[in-house]
C-alpha cells in the first residue's frame, strides 16, 4: 500500500479504501456501510487528503472528476455539520463567500425564470429569454471569484498544506463554468433557442456551480483557513484588488509591505518580486525590443545590450541629456 497509507491514521486509510473502490465500480451502499464510522466524522482536510492520495496513486484527473461528486456526497452529512472558526467580514474567505451568496441568489433566480420559460405561452417566451440573457450576463460576472481562486488562494495553499493536488479538480470545474457559459450565450443568441440544449446546458451549470460553492465553503476554505499564515491573507487580499470582485464592494486594501532596492540577498526587490542584478541584465537584453531609460532630469541612465540594435547606442551616452543624442530635426518628437 502507498506511503500515505501506511503512515496515515486508520480513519484515513478507511477513507481512501471507501473512495478507491467506489471508483473502480464497488457497490455505493454496501461500501459506506463497511466504512460508516470514518465517513460519518470525516474533516475537510480529510477530504483533502483522500483526493490527494487518489491522484498520487494514479488514478487520472479524469477518472477522479468524475467520481468526486459521488465522494463528496457520501461525506456530505459530516462535512455539512463540521464547525470551523469563521473569519472576520473583511476577511479574504469572507469577501469570497459574500460573492457566493450573491451567486447563490442569481442561480435560484435563473431556476425561476426558467420554471416560467418551458411552461410559458409562445408570446411570453422573448420576454422570458431576455431575463434569461440577463441574468446569464450577470454571472458571468463569477468568473473573477474563481480567476481569483486560481492565482491567488490557490498558490497559497499548495504552500501551506501538502495533499493539495485535488485543487486541479477544482479549476477543471471552473473551466466547466467557463464553456457553459459560452454555450448558454451563444443558445441564447440564436433566433429560436433550442429549448432542448438550453435545457442540458443549464443542467450543467447547476451541476457545477452550486456543488462548487459547498466544496469552497466546507473543504477548501476550512483547510486554507487553518494552514495559510496570517500574513498570506493580507497579502491575498491586498494582491485581490488587481483581480477585481463581483457584486461586492470589498475593504480598502493595505498598503503593500514589499521592499524595493536591494534585499541582502544579492538581489532587487522590484514590488512583484525580486531577481539578481544579473537576471535583471538576461531579461531586458532578451525583449524583442530596445530599451533606453531616461531619467526626469532628461538624462539617459541606462540602455539595453541587444546584439542587434534598431538605433546605435554607447556607453558614452550615459549621463547625457537625451536632446543631445538626436538631430536638431528631432528633438521635438523626443521631448
Amino acid at each position: 500500500m502507498s506511503e500515505f497509507i501506511n503512515n496515515s491514521h486508520p480513519r484515513l486509510e478507511s477513507l481512501a479504501g471507501f473512495a478507491r473502490e467506489l471508483i473502480k465500480g464497488g457497490n455505493g451502499r454496501l461500501l459506506i456501510s463497511e466504512h460508516q464510522q470514518a465517513i460519518d466524522t470525516v474533516t475537510p482536510e480529510e477530504a483533502m487528503q483522500v483526493l490527494d492520495q487518489l491522484l498520487v496513486e494514479g488514478f487520472s484527473n479524469a477518472t477522479v472528476k468524475a467520481a468526486v461528486g459521488k465522494i463528496i456526497n457520501a461525506f456530505y452529512k459530516s462535512l455539512n455539520s463540521h464547525i470551523w472558526a469563521q473569519p472576520d467580514e473583511n476577511h479574504f474567505l469572507s469577501l469570497l463567500m459574500r460573492e457566493n451568496r450573491e451567486v447563490v441568489g442569481i442561480m435560484t433566480h435563473i431556476k425561476t425564470v426558467v420554471k416560467s420559460l418551458f411552461k410559458a405561452a409562445d408570446a411570453d417566451k422573448p420576454g422570458l429569454l431576455g431575463e434569461l440573457w440577463q441574468q446569464i450576463s450577470r454571472l458571468k460576472l463569477y468568473e473573477l471569484h474563481y480567476i481569483k481562486k486560481e492565482n491567488i488562494l490557490f498558490p497559497y495553499i499548495e504552500k501551506a498544506f501538502p495533499q493539495f493536488r485535488c485543487l486541479q479538480l477544482m479549476w477543471s470545474f471552473h473551466d466547466d463554468f467557463r464553456r457553459s457559459i459560452k454555450n448558454l450565450e451563444s443558445i441564447l443568441l440564436s433566433e429560436n433557442p433550442d429549448t432542448d440544449l438550453l435545457s442540458k446546458e443549464l443542467g450543467k451549470l447547476f451541476f457545477v456551480v452550486l456543488p462548487v460553492i459547498f466544496r469552497e465553503e466546507y473543504i477548501v476554505f476550512p483547510v486554507a483557513y487553518r494552514s495559510i499564515p496570517v500574513k498570506g491573507w493580507s497579502d491575498m487580499l491586498r494582491q485581490s484588488s488587481e483581480t477585481g470582485w463581483c457584486y461586492i464592494v470589498p475593504p480598502e486594501p493595505e498598503v503593500s509591505d514589499l521592499k524595493e532596492g536591494f534585499t541582502g540577498d544579492g538581489k532587487i526587490g522590484l514590488g512583484t518580486g525580486s531577481l539578481t542584478p544579473g537576471q535583471l541584465m538576461m531579461l531586458f537584453d532578451h525583449l524583442p525590443v530596445d530599451i533606453t531609460f531616461v531619467d526626469e532630469n532628461d538624462e539617459v541612465c541606462y540602455f539595453s545590450g541587444v546584439k542587434h540594435r534598431i538605433f546605435p547606442r554607447s556607453n558614452a551616452i550615459i549621463g547625457r541629456k537625451v536632446q543631445n543624442c538626436h538631430p536638431p530635426e528631432s528633438v521635438h518628437i523626443v521631448n
